[in-house]
């Protein structure tokens, strides 16, 4: 008799999910309610020059570093992709990447446009990529003062580029809108239940539609 309660294994490639948007938009607490709910994600620890904040964790929320180790990261091939922000540089360490993928497991990307397009040139069949809009750029400056971790220099700063930042949401396979954190929230989770399901990205569908195929019944 079939255990019908049973999950199915079938085998099936690892999804990297890039996620960006311009500061403030909610990229980052969407990445953290997704680690929370769904296990079947790590994330991608990026590797920074900017200062830490007094609530983040090295290793956690970064991999913070002078701008000089940053270099030798970078000149040695340590990188995945790299780019410039606000002043600071941000990038995706090589190795937990490529060893994520190798074994077929997902990775999340908090990332932002320039690094999501140097990751689409090097490995473009494994990325999903979904861009988070702020409703209005009125709420986005007052999500800035809000977070109160910034100057108003800095907040000035990262409103001047938003607008840049978004021209470049034609780029991105998805495109959510965060007027509410939980619906954003679940739309980011249908686009990752429906990428997973997608055939290319199972492999294992081969093996599991012949053995149906060939299964005797009574």
């Amino acid at each position: 008799m079939t255990d019908n309660s049973a999950p199915l294994a079938i085998r099936r490639r690892g999804l990297m999910l890039v996620l960006s948007s311009p500061s403030g938009a909610g990229k980052s607490t969407i990445a953290r309610n997704l680690l929370e709910n769904d296990h079947g994600f790590e994330l991608s620890v990026s590797v920074t020059t900017r200062p830490r904040r007094a609530s983040e964790i090295e290793g956690v929320h970064y991999h913070f570093h002078t701008r000089r180790e940053f270099d030798v990261m970078r000149d040695s091939d340590q990188l995945l992709e790299w780019a410039e922000v606000h002043g600071n540089f941000y990038a995706t360490p090589r190795a937990p990447a490529e060893k994520a993928m190798a074994e077929g497991r997902d990775m999340l990307f908090d990332i932002d446009w320039q690094g999501a397009e140097q990751l689409r040139e090097k490995i473009r069949g494994d990325i999903v990529s979904i861009f988070i809009l702020p409703p209005s750029m009125a709420e986005l400056k007052v999500r800035l003062q809000r977070r109160a971790e910034d100057s108003a220099a800095t907040i000035a700063t990262r409103l001047a580029n938003a607008r840049n930042e978004i021209e470049h949401w034609r780029e991105y396979d998805y495109v959510v809108v965060n007027r509410d954190l939980d619906v954003a929230f679940a739309q980011v989770r249908a686009i990752v239940a429906a990428e997973r399901l997608r055939r290319d990205r199972n492999p294992g569908l081969f093996e599991f539609v012949s053995g149906l195929l060939d299964e005797k019944i009574d």
